[in-house]
């Protein structure tokens, strides 16, 4: 999903949304309204642990997939992408009609020393297929925790390419954590399978708001606990 994705285009995740597997964008992060125990202790900015610099981001390989840094020359496919309404409709951030350089100044948030959430994309040149298939991010929680968010651009949903991406990630676990939320919404089951087919319990109901929809959007969060 995701993605979440600071701007993660959720998640997804939002990073994350039935149609088979779908594979959109993780939609919504876990500072929206809860209900019962769906999220994280504590609020967003509560819960965000506050650092200095963080380690540069290394290349993840998966068997179709690079996940890589974001850089630069992303930028033009990152907006064609989430410039898409259905990837638009299944975050919590990604506006619609999506705006000149909003593209870039993610690149660039990615890209600081003193980030809090770290992004990926999905790059499937080495098999084939074009630079950006979507995105993937993952913040940064205290108590070793992390929010991770994803979103595939829709010519490739059904592929299961978001199950790929968000299992490799979980192997890498780079930032240690112990354990990984992740949000979605309820209109959107398939980001909820890529979830459950990477391990990830549900956890319970919130609801968040989409700034595509205009509206707030009923969400399910989901936990996965990680041996370390």
């Amino acid at each position: 999903m995701q993605a979440a994705f600071t701007e993660m285009q959720h998640i997804g995740a939002s990073p994350g949304f039935g149609r088979g597997e779908r594979e959109g964008p993780a939609g919504a992060r876990p500072d929206a309204k809860r209900g019962g125990t769906a999220g994280p202790c504590g609020s967003w900015e509560d819960d965000v642990m506050k650092i200095d610099t963080v380690a540069p981001q290394a290349a993840i390989d998966t068997p179709r997939l690079m996940l890589r840094p974001l850089r630069r020359s992303d930028a033009g496919l990152i907006t064609l992408h989430a410039g898409d309404v259905r990837v638009a409709r299944g975050t919590r951030s990604i506006p619609h009609p999506y705006p000149p350089g909003a593209a870039a100044a993610l690149i660039e948030r990615a890209n600081s020393p003193a980030r809090s959430e770290d992004h990926w994309v999905m790059d499937g040149t080495a098999r084939g297929l074009p630079e950006v298939l979507g995105l993937l991010s993952l913040s940064r929680l205290d108590r070793r925790q992390s929010e991770i968010g994803y979103w595939v651009a829709p010519q490739f949903w059904n592929t299961g390419l978001a199950s790929e991406a968000v299992r490799a990630l979980i192997a890498a676990n780079p930032h240690g954590a112990a354990t990984v939320f992740a949000v979605v919404f309820q209109d959107n089951p398939s980001s909820a399978r890529v979830l459950t087919n990477c391990g990830f319990d549900y956890l319970g109901d919130a609801e968040a708001y989409s700034v595509a929809r205009g509206a707030t959007v009923p969400t399910w969060t989901y936990m996965l606990k990680i041996a370390t």
